[in-house]
């Protein structure tokens, strides 16, 4: 299916998945993405109305997971704002059955139990075909974990939901971005998601501290092509701990546990534990260029904010939310549903575009056949 779209200069993160091998000549066929519609109250819809719109003719095959009315309603609602979108005709889609009556109790920038049940619905569709072998990847279109609650479906997030429906425990959250201003790659994997604050010092344990650093490893190795990566550890406390003086997670167990681990992982360098208000000082200077400077491959924050408030200063329309562990490619936007500005024709399609572009790329890799696969 050929979709008219205009020629443009700008290809947002196009070269965010650079750093991995390019697909083998003998690649078998191209991968296929689903795209999960996310939730129609936000802005969801929009930005992947506006991305089919501006991708490039010879990207990868893509299906919507959604609802042809949210399209339809979503495209009604923008073109008289002058909103470049595809038409909903052109959309290859996959129609959830969602009650009518459901769809008219969704209201722009209102999330609620309605809102929640369809975005759950759609998702949940889109990992069912993808475990099916219909396709090697999902991109997810953000959702609002409180409309999932009102509906009953109590998730911290939609990473959870996919690792359990894939039947995997080892899975991890992990953040790219590359700097527009210096080409620098920044990465940062969560040791702990979506808890509370008050969990995260009794939910981290040297256990899964070498799970996530095991997925995080395999990764750069297999997927981006760094078998001696330069890793960077945060310390939990302020100035990581102080030698036990501001809390004694550091010198009860953590600097332990990274010792194990630099006997474990030779070929690696695992720098830390760096206090958390230094830990991105490299890291910001590689991204806006202000000096030059050697940063790590990659970062591993131990909880949620810890590694997300850099990435979102940094690099807040352009970061990817991607999934490591699962059996199947996923990538997301690393925004949420934007309900105060939904249904404006305001919303920034670059991060969409940017998640499309990674999914393509780690999916590629998915497909290649076996005699091909080195990297």
């Amino acid at each position: 299916m050929v979709l008219s779209r205009p020629q443009s200069d700008f290809d947002p993160l196009s070269d965010l998945a650079s750093d991995l091998p390019s697909a083998s000549a003998t690649q078998a066929r191209p991968p296929r993405l689903a795209i999960a519609l996310g939730d129609p109250a936000g802005i969801g819809p929009e930005v992947v109305m506006r991305s089919l719109y501006q991708r490039p003719e010879d990207a990868v095959p893509v299906t919507v997971v959604g609802s042809r009315a949210v399209l339809v309603k979503t495209y009604d609602r923008l073109r008289d704002l002058g909103v470049p979108l595809v038409e909903p005709d052109a959309v290859p889609l996959i129609d959830v059955g969602v009650a009518s009556a459901d769809l008219r109790a969704v209201r722009w920038g209102v999330g609620n139990a309605a809102s929640g049940e369809a975005s759950f619905q759609f998702l949940s569709e889109a990992i069912d075909q993808t475990l099916a072998g219909q396709f090697d990847g999902v991109v997810t279109a953000p959702i609002a974990k409180s409309a999932w609650l009102a509906a009953g479906h109590a998730y911290p997030g939609q990473t959870e939901l996919l690792a359990e429906r894939a039947g995997v425990s080892r899975f991890g959250m992990m953040f790219v971005a590359r700097s527009p201003l210096t080409g620098w790659m920044l990465r940062s994997l969560l040791a702990t998601t979506h808890i509370p604050l008050a969990a995260v010092s009794h939910t981290l344990t040297p256990a899964l501290m070498t799970l996530k650093l095991e997925l995080l490893m395999d990764c750069l190795h297999h997927d981006v092509g760094l078998p001696q990566p330069r890793i960077a550890i945060a310390g939990l406390n302020p100035h990581s701990g102080e030698q036990g003086q501001l809390g004694r997670e550091e010198v009860d167990w953590l600097q332990g546990w990274l010792d194990d681990q630099r006997q474990r992982f030779p070929q690696a360098q695992l720098d830390g534990l760096t206090p958390p208000d230094t830990l991105w000082v490299k890291p910001g200077q590689a991204w806006f260029g202000t000096r030059p400077v050697e940063a790590h491959d990659a970062y591993l924050a131990l909880y949620h904010d810890q590694g997300l408030i850099p990435v979102k200063l940094m690099a807040f329309d352009r970061a990817v939310n991607t999934t490591i562990g699962l059996p199947f490619v996923r990538t997301s936007p690393d925004h949420g549903t934007a309900f105060d500005i939904a249904g404006q024709g305001k919303a920034d399609a670059t991060s969409f575009l940017a998640a499309l572009q990674l999914g393509e790329d780690l999916a590629r890799q998915r497909v290649k056949p076996p005699s091909s696969t080195a990297l």
